[in-house]
């Protein structure tokens, strides 16, 4: 597959499409809401944060889909092979969160009567601040995370719709030290930057009303480097370029197309439990992934619906970097979701 890569210049032409669809290692393409020709109902801005060890992890969101928004917090034990996850909804903000425009600069802080988060740069690196005053057994939870020794390179992509005026654009930053704790009423976890990574999903776009995506990352330590991956497919016109990406010490190895292989039940339908079998197209990804526990949800009301399958569990096999080095995965923790959305 002949990928493109793009250079810098606004993402939106006039009439509020791409202006280069493609893929960077770097936020190259200014991001500007106003010159988005679509409904603002229609417009959704993210920032989400997974924060993970071997053991236990933390994921955070903040996002505004338009037409409503929300304020996401789950805890994960990998030990233990359980999950909480409380997502507090707030209605049509249409912008008005007052998301940044780049990654790099601006904060983002959202307070409901009782939840609020904050996303924010400051001289340590990112902090993340989170606060559900009723999260488990009627508990309170809380976070302050700083994650600083942020990778030279990221995945960006811009990747088109068939419909006009419709785009996603995307960073994934992979592989962050993360230092810190949460706690759960008085039980506090301290998070170890030695051990502890976290990784930014970025994503700003006009989607489609209906859409499936499928995406994985992990990221840790492997013979004393930083290694990560970021995979994906499944939406938009990906013509002139996949997200597929491997992180070696923070350097961007860049890959085709791949598959996830996800297992089938005798009906036909995903068999999320069973161990998948991630390839690629050029014989450089061989993995199998091997469930812990599958993060389910199910929003469905009235024309709006998101069917989330967040299944995290281990990684074994082998990834190629671009100069032909092989590097051997045992039992590397991550995830891989499927996503159906009508939003």
């Amino acid at each position: 597959m002949q990928q493109h890569r793009f250079g810098p210049g606004p993402l939106l032409d006039e009439k509020g499409n791409l202006s280069e669809p493609g893929y960077a290692t770097a936020l190259l393409k200014t991001y500007d809401r106003t010159k988005i020709k679509a409904p603002k109902m229609r417009v959704k801005e993210w920032d989400y944060y997974l924060i993970i060890n071997d053991r236990f992890g933390v994921a955070l969101t903040i996002d505004d889909n338009g037409y409503m928004g929300l304020l996401s917090a789950s805890v994960l034990d990998f030990e233990t092979r359980t999950e909480t996850t409380v997502s507090p909804m707030f209605w049509l903000p249409m912008g008005k969160t007052g998301f940044p425009a780049s990654s790099a600069e601006g904060d983002v802080k959202k307070t409901l009567k009782n939840a609020s988060g904050s996303f924010e740069h400051t001289e340590e690196g990112r902090r993340l601040r989170f606060r559900i005053d009723s999260f488990r057994d009627g508990k309170p939870f809380e976070c302050d995370i700083i994650l600083c020794d942020a990778p030279q390179d990221t995945m960006v992509i811009a990747t088109p719709f068939k419909k006009k005026g419709h785009f996603y654009y995307n960073q994934k930053i992979v592989g962050m030290r993360a230092r810190g704790y949460f706690a759960v009423g008085e039980d506090r976890t301290e998070l170890d930057p030695r051990e502890t990574f976290g990784l930014l999903d970025w994503g700003r776009g006009v989607w489609t009303y209906k859409n499936t995506w499928y995406w994985s990352a992990a990221q840790g330590e492997v013979d004393g480097h930083v290694f990560g991956f970021n995979l994906g497919y499944g939406f938009g016109d990906t013509t002139a370029a996949s997200e597929n990406m491997l992180f070696f010490d923070g350097v961007a190895h860049k890959l085709s197309r791949v598959d996830f292989g996800i297992p089938k039940k005798p009906d036909g339908s995903d068999d999320l439990l069973a161990p998948w079998h991630f390839t690629d197209d050029e014989c450089r990804l061989d993995l199998v992934f091997t469930p812990l526990f599958d993060r389910a949800s199910d929003t469905n009301v009235l024309v709006i619906r998101s069917d989330q399958h967040q299944v995290f569990g281990r990684f074994s096999g082998t990834v190629k970097l671009d100069d032909g080095r092989e590097i051997v995965l045992s039992e590397f923790l991550g995830f891989a979701e499927k996503v159906f959305n009508k939003w």
